[in-house]
This record gives C-alpha cells, structure tokens and sequence, in this order.
C-alpha cells in the first residue's frame, strides 16, 4: 500500500475494518492511521461489524465480501438498517460484476480489490464518506440495464414518486450518464458546489444513499 500526499488526504474519517484475516486487518489500520483517518474498530464477522457500527458509529465500514457467517450481502442489509449513516465499502481477492451489483443494490457505496494501492483505498474512502460511488462506469451501466431489464417503470402519474424541480431531474438524468460533479457542472454551466447541493437535494428526496443508488431508484420509479 503506497502513501499519499498529505496535501491530498481525505479529512479524519471514521472507519470501521471488517476482515476475517487479522494480518490484512493491521495492514490496513497502519495505512489508515498513517494517512490520517480514525480507525474506530476492527473486527472479524458481520455481528461484530454490527454491533462495532452502532456503538462506535463509523463513516465508512470497510468490509470483506465473504465472512464466516453471514455474506457480505446480507450483512450490508443489516448495516444499513442498524447504522444507516455508515457508508459500506466492500473488498475482494476478486470482484464478480455480478456481486458488485447486487451489493450496490443491497445498498453498498463501492467495492475495491484488496490489492488496490494506497491511493486507491483513500479516494474510495473519501468518496464514500462524502457520499459517492467508489464504482467504475461499466459498474454504474450495469447496475443501470440490469434495474431497466428486470424492473420496468410503472406508468408515470404525476403523484407518483418524489416532486423534483426541473433543474434537479436535469442533475438526476446526468448522474444516471454516470457524470461526476465536474461534468455535471459543465454541462449545466453551474458552480460545482451547486451541483453538490442539487445532488444532496437529490439523494434526500429519492431516499438514496448513494450516486448509483439513486440512478437505480431513478430508472425503477420512470425519473430517468
């Protein structure tokens, strides 16, 4: 794991570790420390995580796909029902497509391989806690066609579904396109921090906790 430019490091965000290897978990938590954020806790399986992310109440859960115990799947389910302002950040010897999306779905904010660099694992840390999607946008697309193939939109009625304004379903249609703050910025010739306050406003009235999230819900409720 490489070091990072103090100048570029995220804020001291809370992290919690879940790992079932205890050499990759102090890995880890050295990096992590030495890079500025808090590593609250550190624990093996998804019943220590849930209990670590009430009683401690971290930003960001890094968390192994497969445990002993529950999967990684259900135990995000849970997670984000006991703590639902931590953010889950999966991690894999290997990602499938397959379970990325339905980790996304399940209600995840990224994955990572375990042998992502120290910069990687920063910015996937920071994205979260703020947030984004830590996902590619191949990630994205298929988390998108797979929510259009298997969940058509149900006939649009104008009570239906959360009331946006037009310049927020604007924002919402580029978030689905995958666009980054930036380009959104760009694109609707608008500040960047304006975009950030569209896209929280967004989230909010969706009931989404994420960017891809958000483009799902959209696709599923006809906003996009």
């Amino acid at each position: 794991m490489g070091s990072n430019d103090a100048s570029a490091r995220p804020a001291a965000i809370r992290v919690l570790i879940v790992d079932d290897h205890a050499l990759f978990r102090r890995g880890l938590r050295e990096h992590l420390e030495a890079s500025g954020l808090v590593v609250v806790g550190e624990t093996a399986d998804a019943i220590g995580a849930l209990a670590l992310s009430v009683e401690r109440e971290p930003e960001v859960v890094l968390m192994d796909i497969r445990m002993p115990g529950d999967s990684g799947i259900d135990a995000i389910r849970q997670l984000r029902l006991a703590a639902p302002r931590a953010r889950v950040l999966l991690m894999a010897d290997s990602l499938e497509e397959e379970d990325i999306v339905e980790a996304i779905m399940a209600g995840a904010s990224g994955c990572l391989p375990k042998d992502s660099d120290g910069d990687q694992i920063l910015a996937a840390v920071s994205a979260a806690a703020g947030g984004e999607s830590a996902l590619s946008p191949r990630i994205v697309s298929a988390l998108i066609e797979r929510a259009r193939k298997h969940e058509p939109p149900p006939p649009s009625s104008a009570s239906d579904g959360p009331t946006l304004t037009e310049r927020e379903h604007e924002v919402l249609g580029l978030i689905v396109e995958g666009k980054d703050n930036n380009e959104i910025a760009a694109a609707l010739v608008i500040s960047p921090e304006t975009v950030k306050s569209h896209v929280s406003t967004v989230l909010g009235k969706l009931g989404a906790g994420n960017r891809a999230e958000a483009a799902v819900k959209a696709v599923r409720a006809g906003l996009a």
